[in-house]
């Protein structure tokens, strides 16, 4: 078995939901197929890059969409679906992460604050050094 490949036990689940299927049979079977499809995701590949040992990467992209257009992926989906615990819930903490700029404290010294308002209404032109002009009313 193969990195990003179905186990023999992941199989022995998926097979049973498959059931027949029309048209002609595939020569790589559902197996090699479900994998292929299962590295392209796991990897972010685009189809075109899918390794040779899967097959040509526009049969194996048409099987997926007309499978997709067929609800084939979600009623496997549907069916492998985990049952929910309505009553508790586990939150890892590898998985719930801050921004690096959410550590330390709250706010800081009001000294600070006021030097960083200070610096931010700050003018940012040089007056101009002419006289000001006054307008004449007459024509």
């Amino acid at each position: 078995m193969r990195r990003h490949e179905l186990t023999d036990a992941e199989w022995s689940r998926i097979e049973p939901l498959l059931g027949s299927r029309s048209g002609p049979p595939s020569k790589r079977g559902d197996r090699d197929f479900i994998n292929a499809v299962i590295w392209r995701v796991k990897t972010g590949v685009q189809w075109r890059d899918l390794p040779e040992r899967f097959g040509h990467w526009k049969t194996v992209y048409n099987r997926f969409h007309r499978w997709a257009q067929a609800g084939r992926w979600e009623a496997i989906f549907k069916a492998l679906r985990l049952e929910v615990d309505e009553r508790g819930s586990l939150a890892d903490a590898s998985v719930v992460r801050a921004h690096q700029d959410a550590s330390g404290g709250k706010g800081g010294s009001e000294e600070m604050l006021w030097g960083v308002l200070e610096e931010v209404f700050q003018r940012r032109f040089t007056p101009s050094q002419r006289r000001a002009v006054s307008r004449s009313t007459s024509r």
